[in-house]
């Protein structure tokens, strides 16, 4: 099994997405989309935020312009679902908030004897589509918490230093509490 190639082979940091696929297929270049890998964009309870019942609320923010692949995007969900899932006993809202659009391609390149007469080079080389990427502009925002008590607040901050690691930008956690006082 072949590993993904490293973020910094898709570092464009474009601000249209390239997303053109054609209805009729011999007229795009793209003729088959990725499939998305994020499976859910919100967990928790969406009711009880509705109700106003979570008045702490976390935002993450992107510090600098980056394309975030969408297996990063899914790895991360994955990791913050299952935390405050455990922690809070489900008295939480979690959103993921960018959709990734940009379809990533690839020109594979073979090595090896004999790798010269079996490949073109450079010539034609508009490459197969690999993945997709969310383009995040500069404070864009990420990921979205809101929990009940100032007490999670602090664990949904550790938990978002743990998944730093996994995102390949700096981040900002912005906090508001709209509690009555």
């Amino acid at each position: 099994m072949a590993s993904l190639r490293k973020a910094s082979a898709y570092s464009k940091k474009k601000v249209v997405p390239f997303t053109r696929v054609s209805k009729r297929r011999q007229k795009s270049y793209i003729k088959t989309v990725p499939p998305q890998k994020i499976v859910k964009f919100s967990m928790g309870k969406e009711s009880l935020y509705n109700e106003g019942k979570l008045p702490h609320q976390l935002t993450v923010v992107a510090a600098e312009k980056v394309q975030i692949r969408h297996n990063a995007l899914e790895a991360c969900r994955q990791y913050i679902n299952k935390k405050l899932d455990k922690e809070t006993n489900s008295q939480y809202l979690f959103r993921v908030i960018p959709f990734p659009h940009h379809i990533q391609r690839e020109n594979k390149m073979l090595t090896g004897a004999g790798a010269d007469r079996m490949q073109s080079g450079m010539q034609l080389a508009y490459g197969k589509p690999m993945g997709k990427a969310a383009i995040m502009k500069n404070n864009s925002r990420i990921f979205f918490v809101a929990v009940s008590n100032p007490k999670t607040v602090q664990f949904a901050r550790k938990v978002f230093r743990q998944v730093r690691s996994k995102l390949p930008c700096k981040i900002k956690v912005l906090y508001e509490d709209f509690s009555k006082k």
